[in-house]
């Protein structure tokens, strides 16, 4: 089984800056999704010299669209749902990734045990890890890795 970050770490990862306007962003997900061959569903986001600044995710996304007052509405029978998507969909083209990213991200090193991953994502709540060392970003574990890689390990037995 491999026990380390540097054995289950994606090497090839997509960025985004604070500076892309979140419409934008929204495609580069769609495009990063075919690319990869799988869905992506968050991205580190970095600054002009590539340093790590901050997460954003398809669940902030979400967030940022869902109107805030959803909770009042109730049933929404009576409430033109589509007029309020679309002004929600225009929204995206002010906002910037930076304004709605998560800058307090949570980092590993390559050396982190599968172990400890398993533990800060379940105890954090979070589905995605950027593994850095000194600074640099090397990679990221994303919870289907550790998934499969424990997988891995049961199917060998």
């Amino acid at each position: 089984m491999k026990i380390t970050a540097a054995e289950i770490m994606s090497s090839k990862f997509h960025t985004l800056t604070p500076h892309t306007p979140l419409n934008e962003a929204v495609k580069l997900f769609k495009q990063a999704s075919k690319e990869e061959g799988r869905k992506i569903f968050g991205m580190m986001v970095t600054d002009t010299e590539g340093h790590l600044v901050g997460m954003i995710s398809m669940y902030d996304i979400l967030l940022f669209l869902r109107p805030k007052h959803t909770h009042i509405w109730g049933m929404m029978e009576d409430i033109d749902i589509a007029g309020i998507v679309d002004v929600a969909c225009e929204k995206t083209k002010a906002v910037l990734v930076g304004d709605i990213m998560t800058s307090e991200v949570i980092t590993i090193t390559s050396q982190t045990h599968v172990l400890m991953i398993l533990d800060i994502m379940i105890k954090k709540h979070v589905r995605r890890l950027p593994v850095l060392e000194n600074g640099k970003i090397m990679g990221i574990v994303y919870i289907s890795d550790l998934f499969y890689n424990f997988l891995d390990r049961f199917t060998e037995q």
